[in-house]
Parts: structure tokens; C-alpha cells; sequence
């Protein structure tokens, strides 16, 4: 029997779909991200939806690779988890204008005190695509440098406790698969690290390649 639901003659690329938004509106406005209801029209639904939808800015990260392929990886404080988690330095596209391959080396910088000459793209994640606009590129930071003191800022908040960790590129993917890491944005970074560099860091996709869904 046929499946009429296969996919198998689908390319394997995700679909941007411009869908009717026929009423929107605020239901909760928050310090840094909204809730916004819509309705919509989906043909294959059979009509009219309505979803709540966390409005995000977007967000931009760093798998910053040092010439002994170890990854950079800080820990710190995330208080609705409870945890101090390791990570990669990110963080949101809050600046008006602001270019997201600039505020991925500002976030380096802030985070780690490191900047880097060499930057690709690495990997795009939707965090949650059931419920939330945000989407994470990742980019690949190598030719790496400590920033001048000069250039430094004072962290502030959890970044306050921030700790800093150059860790071997299979050590890190290792605390991967083991569970011991659990974010999921270092997950996806350090997985395609790791894989960039079995691949003798070819096929690269370039710093600005065009960024993935239509809110962006």
C-alpha cells in the first residue's frame, strides 16, 4: 500500500512557507521577548489556527577552535534550569542593525576575552519551532587571540561567574554523548565542530550565507 504521507521524493531541505496572517496581536510583553497570538491560514490543516508564539529576536553563537582544535567552552549560572551548564559564548541579536556575523565576535569578546580572524558558518537551530521565532546560528571561530585589555568589558550578572575552559575537540564531544553536557546550542556546535575538523575544515558554508525562515 501506498503511503499518500511519504516523504521520500521531499528535498531533505527545510521549506520556507509565507502563510496568510490574518490577525495578530500582543498577549504578553515581556523584558526581552513577547507572546504574540495569530491566526493563520494552512491549507492542509482544513483552515484557520490560532498559536501563541514566543517572539524572539534570534541569537548567534561561537564554536571558537584554537590551534590544538580545542573548543572554547565557558560555564555559568541559568537560573530557570538551576544549573551552572557549560556552554559556547552567545548570545541574543538585541542591536538594532547590527550585523550577526559583528555581534557573534562581540559576544567572543564580552564572554571570553578572545577575538578571531577566521569566521564561517557553521550550523542554524531553531530552539523550539513548536512555539518560538528563535533561531541560533553558529558560527566557526578560528585564528584565535586574546582581546587587548583595552578592549575588554566588565561582565556583569551571571557573566560575573563566568568560568573559562579550553577543552580538546573529542573530550568535548565525549561529555556530549555521555550526557554531561546538555545545552543544546553547545551540543550542536561542538557535534559540528568536531565534524568540520575530521573533514579537514573544507565545504565550509561562508560567514554570511543567507539565514534560514522568513522572520529573520
Amino acid at each position: 500500500m501506498k503511503d499518500t504521507r511519504s516523504g521520500t521524493d521531499v528535498p531533505l531541505s527545510d521549506e520556507s512557507v509565507d502563510v496568510e496572517v490574518h490577525e495578530r496581536s500582543t498577549v504578553y510583553r515581556g523584558a526581552v521577548w513577547d507572546v504574540v497570538r495569530e491566526s493563520f491560514d494552512l491549507p492542509e490543516a482544513g483552515g484557520a489556527l490560532t498559536r501563541d508564539v514566543l517572539a524572539h529576536t534570534g541569537a548567534v553563537a561561537v564554536a571558537a577552535i584554537d590551534d590544538e582544535d580545542r573548543v572554547l567552552l565557558i560555564r555559568q549560572y541559568r537560573h530557570p534550569i538551576r544549573m551552572r551548564d557549560w556552554e559556547v559564548p552567545a548570545g541574543l541579536r538585541d542591536i538594532d542593525g547590527e550585523d550577526p556575523a559583528v555581534a557573534a565576535a562581540r559576544e567572543l569578546g564580552e564572554e571570553a576575552d578572545i577575538r578571531a580572524e577566521e569566521w564561517h558558518t557553521l550550523a542554524d537551530m531553531y530552539t523550539t519551532p513548536g512555539g518560538s521565532t528563535e533561531i541560533i546560528r553558529i558560527y566557526l571561530a578560528r585564528g584565535i587571540d586574546a582581546l587587548p585589555h583595552a578592549q575588554r568589558t566588565d561582565r556583569v550578572g551571571e557573566e560575573r561567574g563566568i568560568v573559562v575552559r579550553w577543552t580538546p575537540l573529542a573530550e568535548a564531544v565525549d561529555a556530549v554523548l555521555a550526557g554531561s553536557i546538555g545545552n543544546a546550542t553547545a551540543c550542536l556546535a561542538i557535534l559540528h565542530a568536531d565534524r568540520a575538523r575530521e573533514r579537514g575544515w573544507t565545504d565550509l558554508r561562508p560567514v554570511d550565507a543567507p539565514w534560514p525562515g522568513s522572520r529573520v
